[in-house]
């Protein structure tokens, strides 16, 4: 289920992205998914297609044109290589405008690491989304201030992560707060990568299957209303 579209970026260039029609018609609501740093795997088009299935149009932008990685050390060299203003403003955007103007009433973004990054990036900096999901990732504030915020948020963060740590979690719902971002943090008693059912080694079915529900129920909430 789903195909390889092509997209047009806002500075007239052109991305593939794999499209996932939502299971409810054209006029459903849309939303970005942001890759893993493993590249648009099947886990992040298995992920596209349960979305699709309640209801929801999907797109998962190709930020790595292509590549995929098949160890961390890739998988860090193509993210360390890879343009996160760029990926959000132009690829992210642009998904987000296609899917607007193939019907979709309302979008969506979120991702998973460094897409969890990415999606605050975009809550910030890019203005045609309507809400926001984040699955353990936080940019650098100096790349987007969580205050400035844009849109409502739903964050969900493990208790076990060196990389998106709970310290980090911290500063991110502090500054939410300060900005007066509508905003709801949840925090799992898992490892980082929590939801990646392909990584028998930090998945966990139950934090994976609450963490889906929520962030499901506040896609419901922001984005059909």
């Amino acid at each position: 289920m789903g195909e390889m579209i092509e997209v047009a970026r806002p500075d007239g260039g052109k991305l593939s992205a794999w499209f996932v029609p939502s299971s409810a018609g054209a006029k459903s609501p849309g939303f970005v998914m942001i890759q893993e740093w493993w590249g648009l795997n099947e886990q992040m088009k298995g992920l596209a297609a349960r979305l699709a299935g309640q209801g929801y149009s999907v797109l998962v932008p190709d930020l790595y044109r292509g590549r995929l990685a098949a160890n961390p050390d890739e998988a860090n060299h193509l993210m360390t290589g890879l343009d996160f203003a760029d990926a959000a403003v132009q690829d992210v955007r642009g998904c987000a405008r296609h899917l607007k103007a193939a019907g979709a009433p309302k979008v969506g973004v979120g991702g998973f690491c460094m897409g969890g990054a990415l999606t605050v990036i975009a809550a910030v900096h890019v203005p045609d989304f309507d809400a926001a999901v984040c699955f353990y990732g936080i940019p650098p504030v100096e790349a987007a201030d969580p205050a400035k915020i844009r849109v409502p948020f739903s964050g969900h963060f493990a208790n076990r992560d060196d990389w998106c740590t709970p310290a980090a979690v911290d500063a991110l719902d502090a500054a939410m707060k300060r900005g007066g971002v509508t905003a709801e943090v949840f925090r799992y008693d898992a490892d980082h990568a929590f939801l990646n059912e392909r990584r028998p080694e930090v998945y966990d079915a139950a934090c994976a299957d609450l963490a889906w529900k929520r962030a499901t129920s506040f896609l419901d909430r922001t984005l059909r209303g």
